[in-house]
């Protein structure tokens, strides 16, 4: 009885390990997350067996694949057999030997996330199989742009932060400190039909005066990124304000006025037109460059951007020209009387007798009466015209 004992036992013992090194082989692997555009690697490999490896094999399901297909085959002898194209992207890791079926995936995108398949044909014994999950992130593409808010009382949007197609949704949020002015956010969250979310994120205030140029900033937070910081600086747009028309140390006149965007400045001549050889306009400043009456008028600057214009008028009025013929005319004509006037007191005196000095003198009233009828007419037809 001990000796049939003894063989039980034995016989128990010996099934006990042979289960236990040969008779549970195991699949092992794990699921794995890929950023989108990167290489990933999908782990599979048997263990707890002495069994042969005749044959390793992929199936998937994926979002490119949305029925289960094969995807590989690998055999001891002729190596690697991508089904259903791909095949320049994928690449065996594993080795046979070491019962490893490992694979490398290129390039991968949002249709290659899914369900992988690992299974491994053994001999003696039942093909063994494990499934991993292939996770696809895709980093947000993050952008901020200016409303162009221009100046009021009402709330508006100053500006906008988007996170476009991530997976998972990013999260936007701003960090403006204590700007002034009541400034609140507002955000929501588009899906997309391959499974990325577009989140958007407005900062809403009244555009005033005091908030621009201040300086925000809207943070972006993503599990396939770090987190992305992009600064902005509030601008407030407005039309021009009072124009003001100075004289330069250079004799031009500018045209200034507050705006934003800068106005853009033109001149022109409300009576009508001016000669191009007199008058230049460079940088938003008129000059005149030579001192003539036929400039005299009304000039117009006008400053205008997209949001509105405003306009102010200068008035020329050039005295040069003529005025120092006149002032010439003038005091010849004063020389003369004043030398007529003495001719004739001396005269008139006695103190000059003789014909040929009264010929002298009727010469002279002559030449005086003459330049008296004359001269006169000019300096008032140019008095007028001043």
């Amino acid at each position: 009885m001990c000796f049939y004992r003894n063989i039980i036992i034995f016989a128990v013992g010996f099934l006990i390990i042979l289960g236990t090194t040969v008779g549970a082989p195991s699949v092992v692997g794990r699921d794995v997350s890929v950023i989108q555009g990167e290489t990933g690697v999908l782990l599979c490999n048997v263990i707890d067996t002495n069994y042969n490896v005749s044959q390793i094999s992929w199936e998937r399901r994926t979002r490119g694949q949305p029925q289960d297909s094969e995807f590989v085959t690998i055999m001891p002898k002729s190596g690697l057999k991508v089904i259903n194209g791909g095949g320049d992207r994928v690449k065996f890791i594993g080795n046979f030997d070491d019962k490893n079926g490992s694979l490398e995936l290129s390039g991968i995108t949002l249709m290659d996330e899914g369900i992988y398949t690992c299974a491994f044909s053994l001999f003696p014994g039942a093909t063994q199989q494990k499934t991993i999950f292939l996770n696809v992130v895709v980093p947000p593409v993050s952008s901020l742009v200016d409303n162009h808010p221009v100046l009021g009382d009402k709330e508006v949007s100053l500006a906008t932060c988007t996170a476009a197609g991530s997976k998972p949704p990013a999260t936007v949020s701003w960090l403006f400190g204590n700007l002034p002015g009541n400034l609140t956010t507002f955000s929501n969250a588009i899906e997309h039909q391959n499974g990325t979310v577009t989140t958007v994120s407005s900062l809403v205030g009244v555009p005033s005066r005091e908030l621009d140029q201040q300086l925000v900033q809207c943070v972006v937070t993503s599990k396939a990124t770090k987190d992305q910081t992009l600064p902005f600086t509030i601008q407030i747009y407005f039309p021009p304000s009072e124009v003001n028309i100075n004289e330069q140390p250079d004799g031009s006149f500018s045209c200034d006025t507050a705006a934003k965007p800068m106005p853009e400045i033109v001149w022109t001549r409300i009576d009508g037109s001016w000669p191009e050889s007199s008058v230049t306009v460079k940088d938003g400043r008129l000059k005149f460059l030579t001192m003539d009456a036929s400039l005299n008028g009304l000039y117009q600057c006008e400053a205008s951007n997209e949001y509105g214009s405003k306009y102010g008028r200068l008035y020329v009025h050039n005295k040069a020209g003529h005025c120092t013929v006149c002032w010439t005319l003038f005091g010849l004509l004063i020389s003369i009387i004043v030398v007529a006037g003495v001719i004739r007191f001396l005269c008139t005196s006695g103190k000059l007798n003789g014909i040929p000095l009264l010929r002298h003198w009727q010469a002279v009233k002559t030449i005086a009466s003459t330049t008296t009828k004359e001269v006169p007419a000019g300096i008032e037809a140019e008095s007028a015209s001043l």
